[in-house]
């Protein structure tokens, strides 16, 4: 089968960690006997050094006639970069924003996976180490309180602000659809996570999840409440499969589930509009600082191409050689100098991606 793959190689770490991407992608590509096609295009500072903006309208018409984009990584060192000295809407984050914007990237997936070969790295106690978890968290993207009508105002010499929670049924359907198909690729569970004891919002958001349950009868579906959900991250993570939830909620949790994997150079990510579209990056920055030393670690980034394969592609069994490689190159003591323990095969970011790529089999 043949693919088009709009990459955005961006800023920092970025280009480097793509490229190793773009590496293990051609193996599968030789192996499994399909064509990937790369076109490559310009987001984030090098976009504003070489255009004049962070994102161009030709570069979002590029990324729209492809299957999927890969993204690196974007953005520099705030304190330093001149990027940063432009107005909001003119540095590097706001090509992002607006990129999701434009392709409707509604759905955000980061899974939280515990590497045995890495438990050591998880901060909660030892016996939830051992027990591991795999979970996925899909967050709503594009609507919820960082979406809805705002203003700061003083009246009778007070300062007051208010932010609107406002979500409607379709845009909660949308969702709830993704994570209950999702669910059926993995463990057949949903949890899905509301505050429904107190927000109207909330109450609506269950109500239509239980509406889209009727159709997946063979999805185990659960409630549980933000504050309960936030204590069962850290008390007992393996009981989750996919958390289905709003935005707020969702940005707080995913962040929470991410720090006890206990590296976030490890972390995939992708964001799905309504049709298999999609755009896949790794949930860590672009490290400026160690830019061009090639020691970053690729990973995540290429785990993000295995959930391109998996969730755009519908090339499970390639999706899943790519994190069997993954699992065997930890297995074998290869790592990266994020992760990297005594009596490990430190490797560079270029090593690590020929180390996976040279994993990859039937």
């Amino acid at each position: 089968m043949k693919f088009q793959i709009t990459c955005i190689p961006g800023d920092g770490i970025g280009p480097e960690i793509v490229t190793e991407a773009k590496k293990v992608l051609d193996r599968v590509a030789d192996v499994y006997g399909h064509e990937f096609l790369y076109t490559d295009v310009l987001m984030g500072g090098c976009s504003i050094d070489a255009c004049g903006e962070p994102l161009t309208e030709e570069a979002i018409e590029t990324c729209k006639k492809a299957d999927a984009v890969l993204m690196g990584s974007i953005g520099g060192n705030t304190s330093t970069s001149p990027w940063y000295q432009l107005p909001p809407q003119k540095r590097p984050e706001a090509g992002l924003l607006k990129l999701r914007k434009s392709l409707n990237l509604f759905a955000n997936l980061r899974p939280a996976y515990l590497y045995q070969e890495l438990a050591a790295a998880c901060p909660l106690k030892e016996a939830v180490g051992a027990a591991g978890f795999d979970m996925l968290i899909m967050r709503e993207l594009t609507g919820g309180l960082y979406f809805g009508a705002r203003s700061t105002v003083t009246e009778n010499g007070i300062r007051k602000a208010t932010d609107t929670l406002t979500y409607d049924e379709t845009e909660i359907r949308r969702i709830a659809i993704k994570g209950f198909e999702i669910a059926r690729k993995r463990k057949k569970k949903v949890t899905s996570v509301d505050k429904a004891n107190v927000l109207d919002s909330s109450r609506l958001w269950r109500a239509v999840v239980n509406e889209v349950a009727k159709d997946y009868p063979d999805v185990t579906l659960e409630h549980m409440l933000v504050d309960n959900c936030a204590m069962q991250l850290v008390k007992d993570p393996a009981q989750f499969d996919v958390v289905l939830t709003e935005n707020m909620f969702g940005d707080i949790l995913s962040d929470e589930a991410s720090m006890i994997t206990g590296s976030i150079g490890m972390l995939s990510s992708a964001s799905l509009n309504d049709t298999k579209f999609g755009l896949y990056e790794p949930s860590h920055g672009s490290a400026p600082d160690i830019a061009g030393k090639n020691i970053a670690n690729p990973i995540a980034t290429i785990l993000s191409a295995a959930m391109m394969l998996r969730y755009s592609f519908d090339l499970d069994k390639e999706a899943s050689a790519i994190e069997d490689a993954v699992q065997k190159a930890l297995h074998d003591g290869y790592r990266s100098v994020d992760i990297y323990s005594d009596g490990m095969k430190k490797v560079s970011c270029s090593e690590m991606g020929d180390v996976i790529a040279q994993n990859i089999e039937r």
